[in-house]
This record gives structure tokens, sequence and C-alpha cells, in this order.
């Protein structure tokens, strides 16, 4: 680690050989594995309560539906493997700031001293972002079950396996909470200089079309509401994207104007 640090240091446009970059890349893997690993060890504890709170949409749809609808644990280890899974989920939360950086620095390695504290700021707006996001989801799925089990006929039952039922859960809550910093990434993108603002404006029909498809299907319910309240927050946060991407673009061409030489070194390594 040291010898890449030294490396970055002498190197200050970040370019590395593609053996480096993945030995990069490998490191800060193994530093969000510790993060997440420590993060489901707190995680661990807190399961049960968390656990019995993403089942409450099941016993609140029972009410609403006057029906039996239950979580089934059909293994004798169902129990027990389902609370490592949600613990692990904890840990990618808890561990948020940790590979959310991680995902800053490895993609803008090339940044001077006073650009890289950007990335402090980075981690402040999509840590909460990312938490929005999981919260969003949360508001969104007792209603999703209780019209995915409104279809059950009259006098029948539903023991929904609870491996499907969770993985459903909490996928859907990491698609929401993902879905909300990629618009940072994209500042990030464009701050290592790989897209420009004008690229992100030009395609502006093109990523609303996509956010739209994207809120279509991570919203778990045909209704506009869920997949509106989806789509509303990631388009105004890709506006809000390309604004920072100007103000950078523009900052970029004030500082290059001044040295020739460093616009031309710019221009060749980001040709968008």
């Amino acid at each position: 680690m040291a010898l890449l640090t030294s490396r970055r240091r002498s190197n200050p446009e970040g370019r590395m050989p593609l053996r480096e970059h993945l030995t990069e890349f490998r490191q800060r893997l193994i530093k969000c594995a510790v993060a997440i690993a420590i993060g489901g060890v707190i995680g661990w504890f807190v399961a049960k309560p968390v656990l019995n709170a993403l089942l409450e949409p099941l016993r609140e749809a029972a009410k609403e539906h006057q029906k039996d609808i239950a979580a089934n644990f059909s293994a004798l280890t169902s129990a027990f493997s389902q609370r490592i899974r949600i613990a692990i989920y904890i840990g990618v939360v808890l561990a948020s700031p940790v590979w959310i950086y991680q995902l800053w620095a490895f993609i803008v390695p090339g940044l001077t001293r006073r650009e890289k504290r950007y990335a402090i700021g980075f981690v402040a707006v999509a840590v909460p972002l990312f938490l929005a996001g999981i919260a969003l989801a949360w508001f969104v799925l007792p209603n999703a079950v209780k019209f995915l089990t409104g279809f059950l006929v009259p006098g029948s039952t539903a023991f929904i396996d609870a491996d499907s039922y969770l993985t459903f859960v909490t996928r859907l809550m990491l698609a929401f909470g993902i879905a909300m910093i990629i618009p940072l990434l994209l500042v990030a993108l464009n701050m290592a200089g790989l897209v420009r603002a004008r690229t992100l404006l030009r395609g502006w029909r093109i990523a609303v079309f996509l956010t739209f498809l994207f809120a279509a299907v991570a919203s778990p319910t045909p209704d506009a509401t869920s997949m509106l309240a989806l789509a509303f927050p990631m388009v105004g946060l890709y506006m809000a994207a390309v604004g920072v991407a100007t103000l950078v673009d523009r900052r970029r061409a004030r500082r290059l104007a001044a040295d020739p030489i460093a616009s031309l070194a710019d221009d060749e390594a980001s040709p968008l």
C-alpha cells in the first residue's frame, strides 16, 4: 500500500498500469469487506428486532385482508441463516461511509490535494442519500405487500417462504439506496475527467427515460405512486449532478487555460 501511495505522489495525474489498478481495486475491496464484516458483527445483535420489523408488513396485510398471511421458515436452519443475512445487510448499511469513500477514491484517483477534500463532502452527501433511499423503500414496502397479497382469493391462506420474502425486501431497499447515489457517481466521473457536463446535459432525455424505466422495474407494485416516488428524486439529483459538473468543467477550463500542456494532457485523458 505504501508503494501505491508513493507512486501516486510522484504521479499526480493518477495514471497507473492496469496491473496496479487491479491491485488497488483488490485492496479497496478488502477494506470494504472488513468494514462490512465489522458492521455485520454489530448487525448480528440488532438483527432480531430488524427482522421482526421487516415481517411487520405481512402482519399488517393479514389484518387488512382478514386472512392468514405469514412468513414460513421451512427448514430447521432457516431462522438462523436469515438472521445472518439480515446482519450482513445491516453491515452493508453501517459500512456505507467506508465503501462509498473507497468507491470515490478508486474512481477519482488523479485529483489535486485540494480537490481530494471533496471526497469528504461526497461521503457526507452520499451516505444520507443512500439511507434516504432505504427509508423510501421502507415507506413503499407495506403498501406493496398489501397490494400483492390483495390478489388472494377468499378463503385462501398465504404462508410465504421467508427466504424469498426477505430477498425481495432487502434487494428492494438496496436498489432504492444505490439508485439515490448514482447521480453522485456521475459527478465523480466528471471530476475524474471521464465525462463532461455537456455530455450529461445532451443525454438528459435518455437519462430521464432510463430513470423512469429503472423506477418502474424497481417498484414492487404497478401503481404510479411508488414509481414516481423513486423517479422524481432521481431526476432531480441527475439535474443537480449536471449543475455541479458544469461548475467543475468551468473551473477546470480556467485552470487549464493558464497551462496549455496540462490542457493537452487533460484532452488526451478524457476524450468525452
